[in-house]
C-alpha cells in the first residue's frame, strides 16, 4: 500500500541529472537533440573529455553525456538541501558514501545501491554553473 508523506519526510530535493557513459559524445548529443528533439544545453572539451547536457523535458533530469565515466551504467544525481546532514541521516540508515568530490553545481557524494545502481548526492551551492557552460559548444 502507498501511503502519502509529507515532501520535506524525504532527504532527496529532485532527480536534477543522468550522467550517462558514452563512446561517442557528439553522437549521443545530437541524436537526442536533433533527432528526438531535445535542446542541447552545451557541449565541453577540456583536453581529451568530453561532455554535453541536453534537456528532453522543461524541468529535470537533464542528460548529461560523457566519455570520461568509467563503466556502462548511468549515475542518477539527486540534489539535497544539505549534503552533510543527509550523508549523516542515511549513514544512521546503514547507507555508506563511495567517494566526494565536486560537480559544477556544488559538493557531491556518490554510491552504489547493493544491486548496483549508481546514485549520486549534490548539495546546489553554485546556481550558476548552468548560465557558465550554457551555449558553449567545443564540438
Amino acid at each position: 500500500m502507498i501511503t502519502s508523506v509529507a515532501a520535506d519526510a524525504f532527504p532527496f530535493e529532485q532527480l536534477d541529472f543522468l550522467y550517462i557513459p558514452s563512446s561517442n559524445v557528439a553522437v549521443d548529443a545530437r541524436y537526442f537533440a536533433d533527432v528526438l528533439g531535445g535542446t542541447l544545453i552545451f557541449a565541453i572539451q577540456d583536453g581529451e573529455t568530453r561532455a554535453a547536457m541536453v534537456e528532453m523535458t522543461p524541468g529535470p533530469p537533464r542528460l548529461i553525456f560523457t566519455d570520461h565515466l568509467e563503466g556502462e551504467q548511468s549515475i542518477m544525481i539527486f540534489r539535497v538541501r544539505k549534503l552533510r546532514e543527509t550523508m549523516k541521516e542515511l549513514a544512521g540508515r546503514g547507507w555508506r558514501v563511495e567517494g566526494t568530490f565536486e560537480i559544477p553545481h556544488g559538493p557531491c557524494c556518490s554510491f552504489v545501491s547493493p544491486s548496483g545502481q549508481r546514485v549520486a548526492l549534490y548539495q546546489l551551492t553554485r546556481p550558476q554553473a548552468d548560465v557558465h557552460f550554457a551555449g558553449r559548444f567545443d564540438f
